[in-house]
């Protein structure tokens, strides 16, 4: 093989150091925690046990300057635990009362997608608290290339969330979501102008407390707000504000044709 060519992809990779390990095994925890939680199969205890040095592994690469030091430590993740599991009880409870297809909390957990996103988005959401880098984000990339649903670590939800369906929803980094909301299939929570100098400004809507918002809608920009208790219909697209308890709806016009018979 070309020695140019080795050489350049050599001091490229050496340059940027992009150690794939971390997304194998930043995957490995995310699966063996979520099972820890629901798999009535899976040892907690046992569990557990593994997830200490993984963590310490998958922290230690992420940010090597730290390694053998005490920040970012298992014991600042398990304090965070207790908050979790209530947290993603309350959106499988959700689920469960809102979803006349649901049967159980049993099927919820091993069967829903959204609840999986969900889940594994709260899950990145303390690795994102503890400042810790590149993890969030590669555990909820892992529940988006199994479920269609992409949450930025970053965002901000409420408790008794519920994602019906699910698949192409896009929830943005500063989203920020209340509490009891229920979002549908092919939803987008996204930026309005997209700008890299906007990198630490709000960008995406904020959703208050009880919004249900239907398949297909898009809500844009940092300064979006939608009100309580508001619908907002399929196919909306909203890049201003709703007060309260508003119902938006997209109006099109749909027309049937028959044939006379001949």
């Amino acid at each position: 093989m070309d020695k140019k060519l080795l050489m350049v992809i050599n001091e490229e990779k050496s340059a940027i150091k992009v150690p794939m390990i971390l997304k194998e095994e930043s995957q490995r925890f995310t699966k063996l925690l979520f099972k820890a939680f629901f798999d009535s199969g899976t040892h907690t205890e046992d569990a557990f046990k593994t997830l200490e040095p993984l963590f310490i592994t998958i922290k230690d690469i992420a940010c090597p300057q730290t390694k053998g030091k005490s920040c970012k430590r298992w014991a600042d993740f398990l304090t965070n635990i207790p908050n979790l599991y209530v947290s993603l009880k309350k959106d499988a409870e959700a689920i469960l009362n809102n979803d006349p297809a649901s049967k159980s909390l049993a099927e919820i957990y091993i069967a829903y997608p959204g609840f999986f996103a969900i889940s594994i988005y709260r899950m990145a959401r303390i690795f994102h608290n503890l400042k810790l880098p590149i993890i969030p984000r590669l555990m909820t990339e892992y529940a988006h290339q199994l479920t269609g649903i992409d949450i930025h670590p970053g965002a901000t939800i409420g408790h008794s969330f519920f994602i019906d369906h699910g698949t192409g929803v896009v929830i943005g980094e500063t989203t920020e979501i209340y509490n009891n909301v229920k979002i549908y299939q092919g939803v987008t929570l996204g930026a309005l102008i997209v700008r890299k100098q906007d990198q630490f400004t709000k960008r995406h809507p904020t959703i208050k407390n009880n919004v249900t918002i239907y398949a297909n809608a898009t809500i844009l920009g940092g300064d979006t707000v939608i009100g309580e208790n508001s619908i907002i219909g399929g196919n909306t697209w909203l890049t201003t504000s709703v007060p309260d308890n508003s119902t938006v709806v997209h109006n099109h016009k749909v027309e049937i044709y028959t044939k006379n018979p001949s």
